[in-house]
């Protein structure tokens, strides 16, 4: 008779959460792996096989639509190391705005998704119902960005015909923006009308708009499009010598500033009906993740100015008559940029205002655009300070030097 057999007990299987955690661990650590090695000109295997693995696994995750794992990881690598988050960051963003499409024929195409931020200046603030119904001017609108060539005239451009809210841009993540890049490119190279549904999920809706009829109003809108082009088009390439590469830029901001002035007319019809009074200033036409993270910043430097104007006014001082200090600053879990406005009469804070900083970009950017800003409205005298204490008292504060 056979002995009883002690049963052999099963591997418990790595549950989902498991999988998922392991997956955001790797990609943090990864990115800190890889960026230690980014300048040097030669990586070893071992080195090539984690960069190939980091690049598969960001895709996997937009493919997959498990934007908690990118988010957790970016968080994780934030606190980790801050070189590494940003290149992290930059990679991500970079793999959920382009697209890149290999033909049979060789060929190797790319589709990104850019955005244009406006500010938009109004009586009463813009009405969802009025924008985009004017069909002519928003197509003279979108044949504009290769006659005016701010895209290849070899390109296929198409622009989404709305004005986004800042809440639903910043809405879009990544996957999601990854999904409506793809299906763009569908659009653009499918001979038959293709669905967008990606696209039209993006439509969100804009807040209730709250403002009074005589209200003098600004708000921030992006114009979002797609740009398909061969990777080898000669008028995206940038020269590698230093003078020719600034030359280069400075011709593209050229021809910006003159692509506004031919296309504020049509983005006045696009936007508002007939007869209505309506300003557009435009920010730079950039990348998707690039043109929000620069729309969001100069946003919140118009909120920060508006609000050091009121406190002003409400103690009946010039900005002349300030000085300012301005340092990062810790709220809760995040960092801001303080500034803070003294009479010089008697050193008593009259003002103060504090605008989000970002990870991503360099304080003395920061400061300098703040410091251009405070210029602006008259503000004479600027310090500096390390940082902003718990008890909001600026330490080792020195002269800003321009």
């Amino acid at each position: 008779m056979p002995k009883n057999k002690r049963p052999i007990p099963k591997k418990s299987s790595e549950s989902s959460e498991d999988k998922e955690d392991a997956l955001t661990q790797k990609l943090c650590e990864l990115a800190i792996d890889l960026v230690e090695q980014e300048d040097n000109e030669s990586m070893s295997d071992s080195l090539q096989q984690k960069e190939s693995d980091f690049h598969k696994s960001i895709k996997k995750c937009l493919y997959q639509k498990k934007d908690d794992i990118l988010y957790e990881a970016l968080e994780r690598t934030k606190y980790a190391d801050s070189s590494a988050y940003r290149f992290l960051k930059d990679h991500i963003e970079e793999a959920s705005e382009i697209v890149f499409i290999r033909r049979d024929e060789g060929n190797t195409f790319e589709v990104n998704a850019f955005v244009i931020p406006l500010f938009v200046h109004t009586i009463g603030g813009l009405k969802r119902e009025q924008c985009f119904q004017d069909q002519e001017a928003f197509d003279a609108l979108t044949k504009s960005f290769k006659t005016e060539q701010l895209e290849s005239r070899d390109a296929i451009v198409v622009l989404v015909n709305y004005a986004y809210h800042l809440d639903e841009i910043d809405g879009i993540t990544f996957s999601h923006l990854n999904e409506m890049v793809r299906d763009a490119c569908a659009s653009m190279t499918d001979k038959k009308v293709v669905a967008t549904p990606a696209i039209d999920r993006s439509f969100t809706g804009w807040p209730d708009n709250l403002f009074e009829v005589q209200d003098q109003v600004i708000e921030l809108r992006f114009l979002l499009g797609f740009a398909l082009k061969t990777t080898d088009d000669a008028f995206y390439q940038v020269p590698e010598e230093e003078a020719a590469a600034d030359a280069y830029f400075d011709t593209r901001s050229e021809r910006f500033q003159h692509w506004t002035e031919r296309v504020t007319p049509l983005v006045k019809r696009c936007l508002i009906a007939e007869g209505s009074n309506i300003e557009v200033n435009f920010l730079y036409q950039d990348f998707f993740h690039g043109g929000k993270e620069r729309g969001i910043a100069e946003y919140f430097m118009l909120q920060m100015m508006s609000d050091l104007n009121h406190d002003l006014h409400e103690h009946g001082i010039k900005p002349a008559d300030t000085t300012a200090i301005i340092g990062p600053a810790d709220v809760g879990d995040d960092m801001v940029l303080r500034v803070n406005l003294y009479a010089q009469a008697d050193g008593v804070m009259v003002a103060s205002s504090d605008k989000p900083l970002a990870v991503t970009r360099d304080l003395q950017v920061e400061v300098d655009d703040a410091y251009d800003a405070l210029m602006t409205i008259g503000v004479k005298s600027l310090s500096l300070a390390m940082k902003f204490d718990a008890n909001g008292k600026p330490v080792d504060v020195r002269p800003y030097e321009v």
